[in-house]
């Protein structure tokens, strides 16, 4: 079950969501929009090795926006720190920003219950776009879980900024 912009908004008001900080104009039917943040990630490696932390530089999106080429593949984040201890988070692209050719979260949309902090989008440019900080790029929706929770307690816990892949803690030796 999905709830409703109305109850996300109540449930931000009974502190059984997260947003921060949060903004009434950004609620929708049944989602919250998402604004960019102003950091994102490149990586600088030819090829990543998914058993060795990744090389990145972090850079500032520039005030008068950043072109992304077709192919470009850069980590940014939400403004807003999001979560919920009782609910599950599903970030999607806004149609608008998938209609310019942007990607954002193929994968990874499912954030994990307990998990409070920045969202990490994966911003994939199949056509040249100019973003900016601050631009709504993203939705999220919260959805009614089944079951006995156990909150997140991972490697991403209390993220902020755009985060890189931590894809090397998951090796077993």
């Amino acid at each position: 079950m999905i709830l409703t912009g109305n109850k996300i908004s109540e449930e931000i008001s009974n502190e059984r969501i997260c947003i921060e900080p949060f903004q009434m104009d950004q609620i929708t039917t049944n989602s919250y929009d998402l604004r960019l943040g102003n950091k994102y990630l490149v990586y600088t490696q030819d090829v990543i090795d998914t058993k060795q932390p990744p090389t990145y530089e972090e850079k500032e999106i520039p005030d008068d926006g950043l072109v992304m080429k077709a192919g470009d593949f850069i980590l940014g984040h939400s403004e807003e720190i999001i979560g919920s201890n009782h609910y599950v988070p599903l970030i999607h692209a806004k149609s608008g920003t998938a209609r310019m050719g942007l990607f954002v979260h193929v994968t990874a949309d499912l954030i994990d219950i307990g998990s409070i902090g920045n969202s990490t989008f994966q911003l994939y440019a199949t056509l040249p776009v100019k973003i900016f900080k601050g631009m709504l790029i993203a939705q999220v929706t919260f959805w009614v879980p089944e079951g006995k929770i156990d909150l997140y307690q991972g490697k991403y816990q209390h993220s902020r900024g755009p985060q890189p892949s931590r894809t090397y803690l998951d090796h077993v030796t």
